[in-house]
This record gives C-alpha cells, sequence and structure tokens, in this order.
C-alpha cells in the first residue's frame, strides 16, 4: 500500500530562500534545502558551504581538558609507558587509532588495548587492568568508553596506573575519579557543541596537546605534526557512530572526506579496494555502506585488532591481507544477519500481532551478540517500532536495541533499570545485560515505557521533504549544487524531492527486490531506483503517482547519467 510514510513538507520561508539564491547564486530548490536546515543567512551558508578548520571550537574549553594533557605531558617527559583503551567499534577504533599515532610520534612506549566483545565486552575491565600492572603501565587513556566504569578506575588506582576517560557517552550522576573525565555532556562542561562522537574527543585532545607541547619547545626547530593527516580517521568515526552532522561534527567529516580521497593512508586505500570503491569518491555514503560496515565486523565477529592494524600500517603487503580479512569477516556476518532476521520475522508472521505491540525484544542462545545491533536495526526500519535483541549465554543476556524518533530508548532503559545488570547508550541506540529470568519481566516493562512515550497513536515513519520540484528542473548542475551540502547523515540528511503527476513505465525488479523504472512528466524522464521495492511493481505499473525522491549520479560502466533514487510514492 502506497504510500508508505507520512510526507512532511516544509514551512516556506521565501525571503531567506530569495536571498540565498540571488547572493549565493544557487537553484532555489538548494536555497529552500538550506532554509530547511536552518540556514537563512548568508554567514551561516557560507560557513555551512565552505567549512574551515578555523570554525573549530578551543579544545580547552572541554572540563578536564587542561588537566588529561598535563598528565599526558607527565607521562611523556617521565618515559611512563602508555596504553590506549579504546572500544570495538568504527568510532573507537578510530578514536584508537589517531591517539597510537600520534602518541608513537612523539613517546617510545604506547600500545593498545580493544577489548574482546564477547568474553570483556565493551569498557574497562579489571582483567584487563591486571595485564596492563604486569607491564609496567602508569596510564590508561581511554577513547569512546569509560564514563560508567567508576569500579574499574578505582581498580586501576589501587594498581597505580592512573586514567585519562575521554567518552561521548551519556553522563552518569557521579563521575568517576580519575586523572581527568574529558566529556563534552558534562553539566560543567562549557564546550559548545555537545554531540561529538568519541574520535572527535580524542582528535580535540590531540589538538590541546599538540598544542601544550608546541609551547614547551618539543619539537624546537622542526615542524610539529600536522593533524590534518588524522581527519580521513576521523571523518570514517564520525560518520559510523551516526552523530548529528552538524557543527563540528560536519567540519570534521567534510574536510575529512576530502583527506581519505587523497587516499594517501595505506590501509584505507587497501579496505578502499576490496570495498569496491575504487576509483570512486569516498562520499558518507560510501563510507557508511561500505568502509565502514568492514571495520565493524571486525569487532563484532573477527578481531578489532586487524581494523587498528590495517589502519595504522605503512606496509602495502600487510595492509592487502588484513583487508581482506575484514572482509572476509564482512561477508560472514552478513550471512549471520540473514539467518537471525528470517527467524524474527517467522516468528512475528506466527506468533504475534504486529499492529498490537510498541516494542519488539527478541532473545536466543543462538546469536552472536556481535550482530544482534544490526538486526535490530533492520527491524526499526521494517516496523518502525523500537527493538531489543538479546544473545544469551550461561544465563546472562547480552542485548542492543534501536529506537525510533518518538521514543527514548536510554529513558526508557533507565526505568527497566531494577530488572537490568548494566545499560548504556542514547536515545537511538543502546546495550544492556540482563539475567536470562528477567527477559520477559523486561520486555513488558519496556513496553509500558514505550506505551508512555509514544501514546495511543501508532507511529508511523516521516518522510520530510525539501522542496517541490518538476523533472525539467534536475540536471547536472543541481546535482552538483546538492552535493555541496554533503556530507550527509543523521540531522543532515540526503536532500528528499517531491514531483507532482510523474507517468511511470517499465518497472521491473532487479537484483535483491530492488525497482527500476522510468519516470515522465514535466517535459523530461529519468530512470529510477528503489531500493527493496520489488513488490511494489505492480501497484506502479502504468501509474500516475507524486513520487519522492533524491536526484543522483549513477556511474555504471564507465557511464554516468542521472537517476531518482526513490523513497515514496502515491496517488495525486
Amino acid at each position: 500500500m502506497l504510500p508508505i510514510t507520512h510526507w512532511k513538507f516544509p514551512d516556506t520561508n521565501t525571503e531567506a530562500q530569495f536571498l540565498l539564491t540571488r547572493e549565493l547564486e544557487i537553484s532555489p530548490v538548494v536555497a529552500q534545502i538550506l532554509v530547511n536546515r536552518g540556514i537563512t543567512t548568508i554567514d551561516d551558508a557560507k560557513e555551512f558551504l565552505f567549512p574551515s578548520l578555523k570554525q573549530l571550537h578551543n579544545p580547552l574549553l572541554m572540563k578536564d581538558m587542561e588537566r588529561g594533557v598535563d598528565r599526558m605531558v607527565e607521562a611523556i617527559s617521565g618515559k611512563e609507558k602508555i596504553v590506549v583503551y579504546g572500544d570495538y567499534d568504527a568510532d573507537g577504533i578510530t578514536s584508537t587509532v589517531i591517539l597510537v599515532k600520534f602518541l608513537r610520534e612523539v613517546h617510545d612506549d604506547v600500545a593498545y588495548y580493544i577489548p574482546e566483545r564477547i568474553e570483556e565486552g565493551y569498557g574497562l575491565s579489571k582483567a584487563a587492568i591486571d595485564k596492563f600492572r604486569k607491564d609496567g603501565t602508569k596510564l590508561i587513556i581511554t577513547v569512546d568508553c569509560g564514563i560508567s566504569n567508576h569500579e574499574e578506575i578505582t581498580y586501576a588506582a589501587s594498581s597505580g596506573i592512573d586514567v585519562i576517560v575521554t567518552d561521548h557517552h551519556e553522563v552518569p550522576d557521579i563521575l568517576p575519579a580519575c586523572s581527568a573525565v574529558i566529556n563534552p555532556h558534562r553539566g560543567d562542561c562549557s564546550f559548545p557543541f555537545k554531540s561529538l562522537a568519541g574520535v572527535g574527543v580524542a582528535f580535540n585532545l590531540l589538538i590541546a596537546l599538540r598544542g601544550r607541547l608546541r609551547d614547551l619547545g618539543f619539537w624546537k626547530d622542526i615542524k610539529c605534526p600536522n593533524l590534518m593527516k588524522y581527519l580521513d580517521l576521523v571523518a570514517i568515526g564520525t560518520i559510523g557512530d551516526i552523530v548529528p552532522l552538524q557543527d563540528e561534527n560536519r567540519i570534521l567529516a567534510k574536510i575529512g572526506l576530502g583527506v581519505a580521497n587523497n587516499a594517501e593512508r595505506v590501509g584505507l586505500k587497501a579496505l578502499m579496494t576490496v570495498s569496491d570503491v575504487g576509483n570512486e569518491t569516498v562520499s558518507s555514503e560510501s563510507a557508511a555502506f561500505k568502509l565502514i560496515p568492514r571495520i565493524n565486523a571486525a569487532g563484532r565477529i573477527g578481531a578489532p585488532e586487524d581494523a587498528v592494524e590495517l589502519l595504522l600500517t605503512e606496509d602495502e603487503d600487510k595492509a592487502a591481507i588484513l583487508a581482506q580479512r575484514l572482509d572476509s569477516y564482512n561477508r560472514k556476518r552478513q550471512g549471520m544477519e540473514k539467518i537471525i532476521l528470517n527467524e524474527i520475522l517467522e516468528d512475528i508472521d506466527t506468533n504475534i500481532d504486529i499492529d498490537k505491540v510498541n516494542s519488539l525484544v527478541f532473545a536466543s542462545h543462538k546469536w552472536h551478540p556481535g550482530v544482534i545491533g544490526i538486526v535490530a536495526s533492520k527491524l526499526v526500519e521494517r516496523y518502525y517500532k523500537p527493538a531489543i535483541l538479546i544473545s544469551i549465554k550461561d544465563g546472562i543476556g547480552k542485548g542492543s536495541g534501536r529506537s525510533i524518533l518518538e521514543f527514548n530508548l536510554y529513558g526508557g532503559l533507565e526505568k527497566c533499570s531494577s530488572l537490568l545488570l548494566s545499560y548504556g547508550g542514547h536515545r537511538y541506540a543502546a546495550g544492556i545485560s540482563i539475567r536470562e529470568e528477567d527477559i520477559e519481566a523486561f520486555s513488558k516493562t519496556l513496553s509500558r515505557a514505550a506505551s508512555e512515550d509514544i501514546g495511543d497513536e501508532t507511529p508511523i515513519p516521516k518522510t520530510a521533504i525539501d522542496a517541490l520540484c518538476g523533472l525539467k528542473e534536475i540536471d547536472y548542475n543541481l546535482i552538483s549544487q546538492i552535493e555541496m551540502l554533503a556530507p550527509f547523515g543523521s540531522m543532515n540528511p540526503e536532500p528528499v524531492l517531491c514531483a507532482k503527476n510523474i507517468k511511470i513505465s517499465f518497472p521491473a525488479t532487479v537484483g535483491n527486490n530492488h525497482l527500476k523504472m522510468r519516470a515522465s512528466g514535466d517535459r523530461a524522464r529519468y530512470d529510477t531506483i528503489w531500493f527493496n521495492g520489488g513488490h511494489f511493481s505492480d501497484l506502479l505499473s502504468g501509474s500516475t503517482v507524486d513520487i519522492v525522491f533524491t536526484p543522483q549520479i549513477n556511474h555504471w560502466s564507465g557511464k554516468s547519467s542521472i537517476q531518482l533514487k526513490m523513497k515514496d510514492a502515491s496517488a495525486p
């Protein structure tokens, strides 16, 4: 049945749209997209379209940044052993790599540690701290983790090890007692942008540390390291963590993708090769759907150290081997996800009236905990309901959840906290640990929490339309201007246009249930592609509809053509 979403048209601000069109010499369509993003002045538009590193905020505004830098300088001067302690996803891995890379330029004794996902789980562990004590570690720097590890940090202190926490997750009421807690979400932190990824916090730490070392004359007559070379990884980690691509995140991602396209990092170049990026420009889309899944796969079902070493190495042969290994992890991951998803879909079809539930909780002893989060995302996409999947082993379940706009998942878990061993995350994604016997009660409690937030009406996914557009307005120049708005992601989605009274012809299902069609109207016609829309073929054949789409350039067999990426369709 069409449409599949609720279409939301923007409020018009013709004055601002006209001003941007005239002064920037851009299409009225692109001007309207900028207005929809809250950009209504010429200065704001120029900052958005042409971001500069000069626009970054002063990292010393971040609470405890100076304390953290002081302790790092002390460790470097005292030749202490430093361990960078990361996380096993793309954000944590890229955070680890940039910190290790820089520190090894200024210090001889730097190691890293990524916990094993299944046996150790997320964050600091006492077992790892015991290893560090034995090898003489004096300072641990966490990246993308640590904010909730009170007990482990106290244990490290009792072992003679100081800890600097750099993190971006929700801050608990009581902070861990350590050398520094650097997290923009702290209530007493004056850093103006709160939504950095873990790698963004780590990069700010590098800016502050480099500045301090430069002031101390560390490099004397030689040029200090250029941090620009790390921005490719900062971009990948930022996009991978699905943080809002606004403010500082947009600057880091936009400039970082430019650095990535210079292809100077040996490991990244090898990863691009196995990911079929090849000579294609690295965009937020190719990063999100080709590069980042392979980095994540190492942490989900393989060895996260393989991803770290790939991005650290300068050896092309080693990089090629590691990139192939990450690619094989990713193929294995995809196979696991398909099996789990099909099992759940069968369960829903057989046992659940999907229209009468407002949240989905499933658990199994058979599922790999490293892939259930992705399957939860697929369930949210299909049913538009919060979903948590739980992998059970030895009576303990480890769960991963995803949510919808109308339900704050982290807030919902707070209401279930008495049933949980631990939990963490944010509004749209979270992880839990739970006893097997408490799962049923947790499912009911989460459902009540969802009811309180969502209310009685069934939430419907929304498609925010940026502008009405005739097909004759679509050309290479318009698409080029739209690409200036990239990178696209959270809070800066791909622009979505609507064209009315479009004649559909030649529908054909291709690939894995994708729908190709010809769209004609307004004295123009274009081919379209609707991913996972093959089942709409009969509905649309020969019809006249309003369509919602994103225009793009399709590169195929050495040729380029304009293509409309379909989002939805409806009777006019």
